[in-house]
């Protein structure tokens, strides 16, 4: 595994831990932003990936989140997430002046970096969306539906078809296992229609990775986002069988292979 660097900054709501993957000379910069109730140190695999392929990664743990100050998974504002994830945008940038900026976001991070690029777009260089919460997501309707919301943890198994990737997930302390709150879910509620209502990106080169057996953000629903949000003119991958966390599947060496071959492609050398 690459060696990893932490900086600390100051967010919106208090310190954010940043990982850094460090390259020695870089040719492009890339911005991981994690899913709801985890951390970026889940996506290490992710980055030796991308900088054994020239790009030096940085990764935030969001305010809530990991090793991130805040209430645990309370987001009452995904504005100010994004806020967040612009500074270490900036932070990278001053390490790497010059050089293109890739945004990766899973799951929440998918919303999250939508609405980056609607607000940030033109500091972006390409954009990649994992089993993205955008478009139609019936879950915090269902919820916010109940008097009170019930303490339904993520079952690890609808993250993988691999079982150690479901176990490693139940055992690490960083990752929150309790239920859903209910601010959080209605800034999820609100995001959802904000992004709805921000416009498509224009030629952001976008890439779509989704697995067809997702069942905690189903495929249908972000469909209707994505093309939304590309304007029509997303490269998709879909994976067959696939579960939720596609970086993390059985299949993972088809998804890193379409990524980076996506990165040749809209940022050649």
């Amino acid at each position: 595994m690459p060696h990893v660097r932490e900086h600390t900054l100051d967010g919106t709501h208090g310190t954010l831990a940043v990982h850094e993957w460090p390259h020695p000379a870089p040719r492009r910069l890339a911005l991981l932003v994690h899913g709801y109730g985890e951390h970026a140190g889940r996506y290490a695999e992710l980055a030796r990936v991308l900088t054994g392929h020239g790009t030096a990664v940085y990764a935030p743990d969001h305010a809530g989140h990991g090793r991130s100050a805040g209430e645990r998974v309370l987001v009452e504002d995904f504005e100010d997430v994004v806020t967040d994830v612009h500074a270490v945008a900036e932070l990278a940038r001053a390490a790497h002046p010059g050089l293109p900026l890739v945004m990766v976001g899973h799951s929440m991070g998918g919303l999250i970096a939508a609405r980056y690029a609607q607000r940030y777009g033109d500091e972006l260089s390409a954009l990649v969306l994992s089993g993205p919460v955008i478009g139609t997501w019936e879950l915090p309707g269902r919820l916010l539906a109940l008097d009170e919301i019930p303490d339904l943890p993520i079952s690890p198994a609808a993250l993988s078809r691999d079982p150690s990737v479901g176990a490693a997930y139940a055992a690490d302390p960083l990752v929150w296992h309790g239920p859903m709150k209910r601010p959080t879910l209605e800034a999820f509620a609100r995001t959802l229609e904000t992004i709805a209502r921000g416009g498509d990106v224009g030629r952001l080169p976008l890439l779509w990775l989704h697995g067809d057996d997702d069942r905690l953000v189903p495929l249908p629903g972000s469909r209707t986002g994505v093309e939304r949000l590309s304007g029509g003119r997303p490269t998709e991958r879909i994976y067959p069988g696939a579960r939720h966390e596609v970086f993390n599947e059985t299949c993972k060496e088809d998804v890193f292979a379409e990524l980076l071959g996506f990165l040749d492609r809209v940022l050649p050398r």
